[in-house]
C-alpha cells in the first residue's frame, strides 16, 4: 500500500482535490473530521474548558472563541495541538493497519502535514497550489471572514513556499474540476 498526503495551506484545494478523488473511487481519510469528534465528547471538552475557559459561553463550547483564542496566541494554539494531536496520531496509525491489507493506495487530506511530520509516513506528498490572491479570496468567502483574519489563519500554517519545496508533486487546483479529474488519474497511474 502506498501512503499520499494531500497538503496545501488553506484555501488551496486540498478539500476539492480529495473530493476528486473520492469520486473516482478512492477513499479519502482527514483528520479534521476525527477532530470533529473529539469535541462532542464530554471528557475531552472538559481538558479544553480547564486549559481554554474563554472558548465557553454560558457553559456552551464556542468554536469560534477557540479559534480567536489559539490564532492570537502562538503558545495557547501549541497547547491545542498538544492535547489534541497525540489523538491523532494514534488514530493515524490505526487506519494505517486496518488499510495495510485492504487498499492500494490511502490518501490523507492533512492541513497540517509537514507540521504534525505526517510527511514521515508517506510515500508520496502532493500540495495543493494556487495563487496568493485566489487563495484568499476563496478563505473569505468560504468562510466569510476578514482579510485581517485570513492573514492571522494564514501566519500560524508553514508557508505555502516552503511546503512547495518539501512536495514530491505540486498540483495547482485553479482549473475545471473535469481536468483537476483527468490530472489526478494521470498522477495515479504515474504512481503505480
Amino acid at each position: 500500500m502506498q501512503i499520499i498526503g494531500i497538503t496545501g495551506s488553506i484555501g488551496c484545494g486540498k478539500t476539492f482535490l480529495a473530493s476528486q478523488i473520492k469520486k473516482i473511487g478512492y477513499y479519502v481519510y482527514n483528520p479534521d473530521e476525527w477532530t470533529r469528534d473529539l469535541y462532542k465528547k464530554a471528557d475531552f471538552l472538559q481538558i479544553i474548558k480547564e486549559k481554554f475557559p474563554q472558548a465557553f459561553i454560558n457553559g456552551q463550547f464556542n468554536k469560534r472563541n477557540l479559534r480567536n483564542i489559539v490564532f492570537n496566541d502562538s503558545k495557547k494554539l501549541k497547547l491545542l495541538e498538544s492535547i489534541i494531536h497525540p489523538f491523532l496520531r494514534r488514530k493515524l496509525k490505526d487506519i494505517i493497519r486496518k488499510q495495510a491489507k485492504k487498499s492500494e493506495y490511502l490518501f490523507l487530506d492533512v492541513a497540517l502535514l509537514y507540521e504534525m511530520n505526517w510527511a514521515d509516513y508517506c510515500d508520496y506528498v502532493i500540495v495543493v497550489d494556487v495563487p496568493y490572491e485566489v487563495q484568499k479570496q476563496r478563505v473569505m468567502q468560504r468562510d466569510n471572514i476578514t482579510e485581517e483574519d485570513f492573514i492571522k489563519i494564514d501566519k500560524v500554517q508553514m508557508p505555502q513556499s516552503e511546503k512547495k519545496k518539501k512536495a514530491d508533486i505540486v498540483f495547482n487546483t485553479d482549473i475545471s474540476e473535469n481536468i483537476v479529474r483527468v490530472n489526478i488519474i494521470k498522477l495515479i497511474e504515474e504512481l503505480r
